[in-house]
């Protein structure tokens, strides 16, 4: 008898239940927010540093924040320099971001950090590799190896590579981490 009234009480959503919910979700997005204010303060301060021009806009979105610095000039070439060769200074720049997000908060930030839509632009090239990849893999037989990239372009090529229908997998340590695409595991 006492089984019965157990599960009939665990099986009927109560107010508190999602009250609960509801302030979770509110305090995550709240969190998320905060980071990005937090890392758009940094970088802002960056930026009159280096004297460079640059609007900050930040968005946030299935659960992770997105930071873009932008120029309304056409030919910027400082910001371009904020992105370095193959997007490592970017990287860097992330990092430093999510330092000072975690040195505020003391809460390990996701945040992605976009300058001048580059990682917009790799992205559509990350998928045209992964297509390529896929139908080398198709054509061949044979596993594919790319070249050595970052973990979130990395992260990209995986999902569009499973999207394809293939199998991807990290190989490497370090500077020489890459993706392996093969037809079977």
């Amino acid at each position: 008898m006492s089984t019965e009234s157990v599960s009939e009480t665990s099986a009927e959503p109560t107010v508190t239940d999602n009250a609960d919910e509801e302030a979770t979700s509110t305090s995550a997005a709240g969190r998320l927010e905060e980071e990005g204010d937090v890392a758009a303060d940094y970088l802002e301060e960056l930026l009159d540093i280096a004297d460079i021009d640059g609007d900050i806009d930040i968005e946030v979105r299935n659960g992770r924040t997105y930071i873009s610095i932008v120029s309304e000039e056409d030919d910027n070439d400082a910001l371009e320099g904020l992105i370095g060769r193959d997007g490592e200074v970017l990287e860097a720049l992330q990092e430093l971001a999510r330092l000072a997000v975690l040195t505020a908060t003391d809460n390990r930030s996701r945040l992605v950090l976009d300058v001048s839509d580059y990682r917009k632009e790799r992205s559509v090239e990350l998928h045209r590799i992964a297509e390529e990849a896929v139908a080398k893999a198709k054509d061949s037989g044979e596993d594919v190896a790319l070249e050595p990239m970052s973990a979130y372009e990395r992260k990209i090529v995986h999902d569009a590579v499973a999207d394809l229908g293939l199998i991807s997998e990290s190989e490497g340590e370090g500077e020489n981490r890459h993706i392996v695409v093969s037809i079977d595991s």
